[in-house]
């Protein structure tokens, strides 16, 4: 049976690079995979590329991945654009393991690169706010931005009303919150790669500017560049520095619907299923922490605790590096960052440092399966689409 390896990856410095563009990052974070894999460009019998702005904020339209790539040698093999909100990093992988699984190449490139800054800042937030059906903008608007909530970004509106939600139906307080924040920065600060380094304490976060009732500025993702890449292949292969390879046990994709479970609970029940495991059975997470908050929703969506339990699980130390299940050990949108298209690709290479045991200072240890949970857009009061992988160390 044929199975997915990941043979190779790579990750650019995430920030804000105003003077560096698409192709810059997209090149360096290729480069750095073909030479993790062992392989030259000559290798890659197909790609897919993506990203989610670049229409909005470079004017780069439909040849995307083609334009990126141009110079890195892969090119003349077919070049797939993806675009799937916050999710099309995640979207761009799940394609490139069907594609190795069903026998179309044995060796996929998959790349995520996103420019988000701009010199009108507003521009960046617009392009975001496109993320929802744009008939219903208005509407959305008048339902989220409530009097006295403050008035951030339309979706850390959306974000900021399902926190105070949650909190009304549980004992969850601004201060768990906070403790997402101090955890994720703690983390971020031993990630080379990562937007923010720098730690920082649960006064701070509180204390730090209203973006919309209760997240404040340090609960709340940034703009951000970058990229990642990963090489996908059927040959579980040598990695030349000896360590073993990461298997891919699942990577499902799904979307919004009016029915219940939600599509989270779906994407990761289906992924416990295909991989043969359950939430126990996972050393870390990687998961889509736009805002302090969702983080704490998505403990309870992907198993870790039964519902309402999410801001018990914060205080426990349980997600914290030396916890039972640390997540975001990379520092996650929040302090990592989360320029859109690479994002769900940069969770895909931190699961394999860590599987690999190369994580360095923020090595979990013991490290040999994890799950990544990536998400996007907004439809009917929930993410528009969700996917979760499982990946392990292929030696198990």
């Amino acid at each position: 049976m044929t199975k997915a390896y990941i043979a190779g990856t790579g990750i650019t410095q995430f920030g804000k690079f105003p003077n560096r563009g698409l192709k810059a990052h997209a090149e360096t974070a290729v480069g750095a995979a073909l030479v993790d894999a062992g392989i030259d460009s000559s290798a890659v019998e197909r790609v897919y590329c993506a990203n989610a702005v670049a229409g909005l904020i470079t004017g780069q339209e439909m040849i995307r991945g083609q334009s990126a790539l141009r110079d890195t040698g892969v090119m003349g093999v077919p070049i797939i654009n993806v675009e799937n909100a916050c999710a099309s990093g995640s979207s761009a992988f799940q394609l490139a393991v069907a594609a190795v699984l069903a026998g179309q190449c044995e060796t996929a490139l998959v790349l995520g690169v996103e420019k988000l800054t701009h010199v009108d800042k507003n521009r960046s937030f617009e392009a975001i706010g496109t993320a929802v059906d744009v008939e219903d903008v208005e509407q959305l608007r008048a339902r989220y931005q409530v009097a006295g909530a403050g008035a951030g970004t339309l979706f850390m509106d959306i974000y900021a009303n399902e926190a105070r939600a949650y909190m009304a139906r549980t004992d969850a307080t601004a201060e768990d919150y906070a403790m997402v924040a101090e955890k994720t920065r703690s983390h971020g600060a031993l990630n080379p790669i990562a937007q923010y380094r720098t730690t920082t304490t649960v006064d701070e976060v509180l204390h730090s500017r209203m973006v919309s009732n209760p997240l404040t500025l340090l609960m709340c993702s940034a703009l951000g560049d970058g990229a990642a890449a990963l090489v996908v292949s059927s040959q579980r292969g040598v990695h030349p520095d000896g360590v073993d390879p990461v298997e891919v046990l699942a990577s499902e994709l799904t979307s919004a619907s009016r029915e219940p479970p939600d599509l989270v609970t779906r994407a990761a029940t289906a992924a416990y299923q295909r991989a043969g495991i359950g939430p126990d059975d996972l050393a870390l997470i990687e998961l889509h922490d736009a805002t302090a908050s969702a983080e704490i929703g998505l403990y309870e969506q992907l198993g870790l605790c039964a519902d309402g339990e999410g801001a018990t699980l914060i205080r426990s130390g349980a997600t914290r590096l030396g916890g039972r299940i640390p997540v975001n050990t990379s520092g996650g949108l929040l302090s990592r960052g989360h320029p859109i298209g690479a994002t769900g690709v940069a969770q895909i290479v931190e699961l394999v440092d860590q599987i690999r045991g190369t994580a360095g200072r923020r090595q979990v240890m013991g490290a040999d399966i994890g799950l990544a949970q990536n998400a996007g857009g907004h439809l009917w009061g929930t993410p528009a689409v969700a996917s979760v992988s499982i990946l392990a160390r292929a030696s198990r």
